[in-house]
């Protein structure tokens, strides 16, 4: 039996939803983890279940442990914290202050923020590459992807952080969130007010445009083989399907209403996706309430042309989820998960 959990960030209950799934099909609601005043990105989770989420209103970051599921601390950040980078080796947190345009760098072992960065207007959401040398930030005010060095902080230096370069999309299209694909050689860049998604040769710095159909795109994920980006268009309610070697678009797949975050099961190939439901926005699939998980089978119908019918489940969570991660409990050894267990009902 896999042990499974999904993280849904609900931003006007200002909870994280905690959703167990036990097996394909199968899912409850365990526990909604109340957190600061409209919490907001994906919960961003260290290898031992330290899981962190931005208080866009109160100027913190809450911790939440995985195991005990609940609010261990709040960090203090800069103002409107939205977006998160977790550098590999699990010791810096990067923060994207979207109201005093900084980023935090957050020390995980000290529990305090230690620098912050000068960045463009509005920074959002964030990815890192696998070698923990570069963060590559969307401006979303500046209409432009801010490179980062951030390889000072593997000798512990967060001073040494710098900018490489700003990588131009367009000040109308509002950069709001990216991916950078499992083989690292482009970064999927979703645009909130563009019909376009923004791709980068992270080799040369070069830009290249998807047709997404429709303006809204929020979340960027992989499929476990890496061969097709998915991004979320919450204006058409779809997830757009890009081949990530011929940037084509091959298909796009009906969500609930108002699709933001998304994240991939690599193990049986689903992908769920938090219905955010803004007021007058219909749903390309009727049948799905909002406030909810939208789960697609990604193996019940092509990805690479559009045939056949894709296979869908709801799982019902607080109000404004705005993104959804996953957290696989048995990456963490059986006496760990219950010496927290202990500790949390001790400290109940």
């Amino acid at each position: 039996m896999r042990n499974i959990q999904f993280f849904s960030t609900d931003t006007d209950d200002g909870v994280v939803s905690v959703v167990a799934k036990t097996g394909p099909g199968e899912h409850r609601t365990v526990k909604q983890i109340p957190v600061g005043n409209a919490p907001r990105g994906g919960v961003k989770f260290t290898k031992d279940g330290r899981g962190f989420v931005c208080n866009t209103s109160q100027n913190t970051i809450s911790e939440i442990d995985a195991v005990a599921l609940n609010e261990v601390r709040r960090i203090e950040v800069g103002h409107g914290p939205r977006g998160q980078g977790l550098v590999p080796g699990d010791k810096y947190l990067l923060v994207s202050n979207s109201g005093s345009n900084t980023i935090s760098v957050v020390d995980l072992e000290l529990n305090v923020e230690v620098h912050q960065i000068s960045t463009g207007r509005d920074p959002r959401h964030m990815g890192i590459s696998k070698d923990g040398t570069l963060a590559y930030v969307c401006i979303w005010g500046g209409g432009y992807v801010s490179k980062l060095d951030i390889s000072a902080l593997a000798d512990g230096n967060p001073l040494g952080v710098s900018e490489l370069a700003q990588i131009p999309v367009d000040r109308e299209a509002h950069p709001y969130s990216l991916g950078i694909d499992p083989s690292g050689r482009r970064v999927f860049v979703a645009n909130t007010q563009a019909d376009y998604t923004t791709v980068i040769d992270t080799a040369t710095d070069q830009t290249h445009r998807v047709d997404v159909a429709s303006t809204g795109g929020r979340g960027v994920a992989f499929t476990p083989d890496g061969r097709h980006a998915l991004v979320t268009v919450e204006n058409s309610s779809t997830i757009a399907v890009i081949d990530v070697d011929t940037l084509a678009v091959t298909r796009q797949i009906p969500t609930g209403s108002g699709p933001r975050g998304l994240v991939v099961d690599p193990g049986d190939q689903t992908v769920y996706v938090t219905n955010f439901a803004r007021a007058g926005m219909m749903a390309a699939h009727p049948n799905f309430a909002p406030n909810s998980l939208t789960m697609v089978d990604l193996t019940s119908a092509p990805l690479d042309r559009d045939e056949g019918t894709f296979t869908y489940e709801e799982i019902t969570v607080g109000y404004g989820p705005c993104s959804v991660v996953m957290f696989d409990l048995d990456t963490l050894s059986e006496p760990e998960r219950l010496r927290r267990l202990n500790r949390a009902d001790t400290s109940a």
